[in-house]
């Protein structure tokens, strides 16, 4: 802040606003200094200190990132345009508006009183569940040496808004104005995804509404020359205010990183911290999060395990059900329904002769329209999953952007493709014909005559393959996040792909060697070929979890903290899961083998039923583990807010029961 504004004199308390119906500016006194030469569209207060407002000060032309400060330049709007908005000259004359704004934290400072979280509650009427600022705290050391760091984050509009370019929606905007990315939440239909994908734990997802909103940087106040709420509320001085990469006075650091701060690589963040004051090596979160933070040779923190909950092993059967539910059957049915259409006609495509035979056979219709099915549930139970459930039409509004979309997209097309297989079927099949033809009259026979129903059939199963691999691949895409070790892992794609392959396998092989046996055909020539790429589609799935084990086992981030939840609390269960795939394996091996040799008994055909039976219940288990385990890359909590230990216990005893204790209700 410079010698300018603080010498500013004192204002008149008046109100002043601006009426857009009549174009007026209604006030009861004369323009104070502060209010000369300011916008008058927001109701303007005239009491505000010296220290609300934005300091005068000389910007740089680059970030530390090598991003441009004045973000005109980034666009293709004319390079003298004029400063206002709407070229009203009554609003937007803050000379800085198109440069990019951040926050400026002093952890020495903080005394977490947390009146920065109740002024930015109070100017967006948040209910006690949500926070876009929060306060929470890192501590070490032992007596008399003990210290605590408190640390007070909201959204830190970032060059690279990992929440925009994640969101399906569209409900997110990078602007020119201040850099404030800002989000939409009657656009927003509550999937989450930002939720998952911010470092920061900046969105918040309201499951009482079903959308997520989040700090939006005041730029009301901004408008009008002043500094966002919290700034202006702090009362340790520790939160200031202004251009990026400007130092405020009586500051002597500008750094981007301090103890409990994601790595700022992952969105090059616009917000800068001063922090000199010396901490112990090892710094503790007091949040249930099994991390910790230990300086490195160069002075930085970093994530590491914290083994708070010993290294008992626990089942926690009851701990799988989650609100994550429909997202576990979501994956899983679009995975399978991908396999059972994948299987028999990609044979079909490379020639093996008996699923030639089935793809002609009346018995392809009803495959086709299993797959149809499974993958109309799947995206059923996608839409379930939102806050909003009637708008999942939104969810494509961001193909260029978002992995979601793309995902939502490519399974859309697959059952189109699906669809369009089957319709280009039924003309061939005798079953669908006649029974069309008795209750409905009509006779499609004489409509398809002289169409090459065979190459339709062909060409739209290939468009219904190539979808349903798109859909596949950004459905492993919408999971490699940085925020979040545990998924960012190629192990993601191998549990995708075995568990298409394994269970795609037994439902296409139960439809198809039914088909075969009716028709008199040889059974045993066809079964290795489903009995191969179900153990195919396992071997894959442990080569990956033999792979993530053992990074993670090395890991000392997100990731690791997150396997050793893994292996302690849901431990008896993880190797439950590892067991009964590994022994799963070995026991389809054996059946193979047998069925090679050409062993024919009803047995070996109930062996493999129970094993595939198996295997479904394996991978029930593993995808529940996938989606109750991971912990992200996020902010420090305090020992009652922002803390999921806290949360669970409250729910526990009916603490939460009352709104004002802050615990979200279990919905979404």
């Amino acid at each position: 802040m410079n010698q300018e504004v603080k010498n500013k004199p004192p204002v008149e308390t008046v109100v002043q606003s601006f009426d857009p119906a009549t174009m007026q500016v209604a006030s009861t006194t004369e323009k104070s200094p502060e209010q000369e030469g300011r916008s008058n569209h927001w109701e303007v207060r005239t009491d505000e200190q010296s220290y609300a407002y934005l300091p005068d000060q000389p910007i740089q032309d680059k970030n530390r990132y090598g991003q441009l400060i004045d973000l005109v330049e980034l666009t293709d709007l004319p390079k003298d345009r004029s400063m206002f908005i709407n070229e009203n000259p009554e609003v937007g004359s803050n000379p800085n508006r198109n440069k990019q704004h951040g926050f400026f934290f002093t952890a020495d400072n903080c005394i977490g009183c947390h009146a920065c979280e109740a002024a930015c509650s109070e100017k967006n009427e948040n209910p006690a569940h949500l926070a876009f600022r929060s306060v929470g705290y890192v501590e070490g050391g032992s007596y008399p040496d003990y210290k605590r760091m408190n640390i007070s984050m909201a959204c830190n509009h970032c060059d690279d808004p990992v929440c925009l370019k994640g969101c399906p929606t569209k409900a997110y905007t990078k602007h020119a104005e201040y850099g404030a990315v800002l989000q939409d939440p009657e656009t927003c239909f509550g999937c989450g995804y930002c939720t998952w994908v911010c470092p920061y734990n900046a969105p918040q997802l309201d499951p009482v509404k079903g959308q997520v909103s989040k700090c939006n940087m005041c730029v009301d106040r901004l408008e009008v020359g002043l500094k966002p709420a919290c700034v202006s509320a702090c009362v340790g001085n520790a939160l200031d205010f202004g251009v990026i990469e400007n130092t405020p006075e009586n500051r002597e650091q500008c750094k981007t990183q301090i103890p409990g701060f994601p790595d700022p690589e992952i969105t090059h963040p616009n917000v800068r911290f001063q922090q000199t004051k010396t901490m112990p090596i090892e710094m503790n979160r007091t949040d249930s999060m099994p991390v910790k933070y230990h300086r490195d040779e160069k002075g930085n923190y970093k994530p590491v395990v914290d083994q708070k909950v010993g290294k008992a092993k626990h089942w926690n059967f009851g701990k799988l059900n989650s609100r994550e539910n429909p997202l576990v059957l979501f994956t899983l049915f679009a995975q399978a329904a991908f396999g059972v259409f994948l299987i028999p006609f990609l044979g079909a495509l490379l020639g093996v002769q008996a699923l030639v035979s089935f793809t002609e056979s009346d018995m392809f219709l009803p495959l086709t329209v299993a797959a149809l099915a499974m993958t109309a549930f799947a995206l059923l139970m996608s839409v379930t999953h939102l806050g909003k459930p009637m708008r999942f039409y939104r969810g494509f509004n961001n193909l260029r952007y978002s992995p979601m979309a793309r995902e939502g997209f490519g399974l859309a097309m697959f059952s189109a493709g699906c669809g369009i297989t089957a319709l280009f079927a039924l003309p061939s099949n005798e079953w669908a014909v006649g029974f069309i033809n008795e209750f409905i009259g009509l006779d499609l026979v004489s409509i398809s005559e002289g169409l090459p129903l065979a190459g339709l059939v062909e060409g739209a199963g290939i468009f219904a393959l190539i979808a349903g691999l798109g859909g596949l691949y950004y459905m492993n895409k919408c999971y490699q996040i940085k925020a979040r070790p545990f998924w960012h892992h190629w192990q993601t794609a191998t549990a995708f792909a075995g568990n298409s392959l394994s269970i795609g396998a037994f439902v296409s092989g139960v439809i198809v060697l039914a088909t075969v046996y009716v028709q008199g055909g040889d059974v045993l020539a066809l079964t290795p070929l489903f009995a191969g790429v179900f153990i195919l589609g396992m071997v894959i799935e442990a080569i990956g979890l033999i792979g993530h084990n053992h990074d993670l086992n090395r890991s000392e981030n997100e990731g690791g903290a997150a396997h050793y939840i893994q292996c302690t609390t849901f431990g008896k269960t993880y190797l439950l899961r590892n067991w009964l795939l590994g022994l799963n394996i070995v026991a389809a091996t054996g059946l193979f083998a047998l069925t090679v040799l050409g062993f024919d008994s009803s047995l070996v055909l109930v062996a493999w039923v129970i094993l595939a039976l198996l295997n479904i219940f394996t991978a029930l288990i593993g995808r529940a583990l996938f989606y109750i385990l991971v912990i992200p890359t996020t902010m420090p909590g305090a020992f009652f807010w922002k803390n999921k230990g806290f949360e669970q216990h409250a729910r526990d005893i009916g603490l939460a029961d009352n709104p004002a204790t802050g615990v979200a209700p279990l919905a979404h």
